[in-house]
């Protein structure tokens, strides 16, 4: 499997307001993935939350956006050391989402198309944290960068915003998702550059 990357260039800028350890600026936003890029039609897409019991909460993608979506603005930063500030995204706010989930877990797998996943703790994803992001800049999310949808956890490092995202799964137990598995770190907070184990 082959990695594919775009755009990593930047500049060092430690006195930068809100650029944690390590990190650069770049006014691109670079792209790196791991295998091809799935190509999903929005007539085609589905979300599923699947709780620790089994139970299964699905939308398609019409249903999901007529829940309602935000504005959201922050700040993303790759593990790969590159951060781009003043982002805007719009999606629909994982809150949103888990209002009827019923659940007991405190830890989640994010699924994506194409086989991708990613483990994070159910609290990181409520309590304003999280969304499902459709647009990019006011401009409908490239497949590159994760479209039609991705997760948007913007506080943690960016391969837990997980690309062409297709469900979460609760669990009560954590465990290493693809890339975590591959020595990623199994939280990845980037102001205390959780990068690897």
């Amino acid at each position: 499997m082959g990695f594919f990357n775009s755009g990593f260039s930047g500049r060092r800028r430690p006195d930068t307001p809100g650029l944690p350890p390590g990190q650069y600026v770049t006014e691109s936003f670079p792209v790196l993935s791991a295998g091809p890029t799935p190509r999903i039609d929005t007539d085609q897409w589905q979300f599923t939350i699947t709780t620790e019991s089994g139970e299964r909460h699905r939308w398609s993608w019409d249903e999901m956006l007529a829940l309602g979506v935000e504005d959201v603005a922050t700040d993303i930063h790759c593990v790969t050391s590159w951060s781009k500030l003043g982002t805007t995204w719009r999606g629909v706010p994982l809150d949103t989402l888990f209002a009827d989930v019923d659940t007991s877990a405190e830890f989640t797998m994010a699924s994506s198309y194409g086989g991708y996943t990613t483990n994070l703790p159910l609290a990181d994803l409520l309590g304003g944290k999280a969304w499902i992001a459709t647009e990019f800049e006011g401009e409908p999310l490239e497949p590159e960068h994760g479209g039609p949808a991705r997760l948007l956890v913007p506080h943690l490092y960016f391969w837990k915003s997980a690309k062409w995202v297709a469900g979460i799964r609760l669990m009560e137990n954590d465990e290493p998702g693809f890339w975590e598995q591959n020595g990623y770190h199994m939280y990845g907070d980037p102001f205390l550059e959780q990068r690897y184990w």
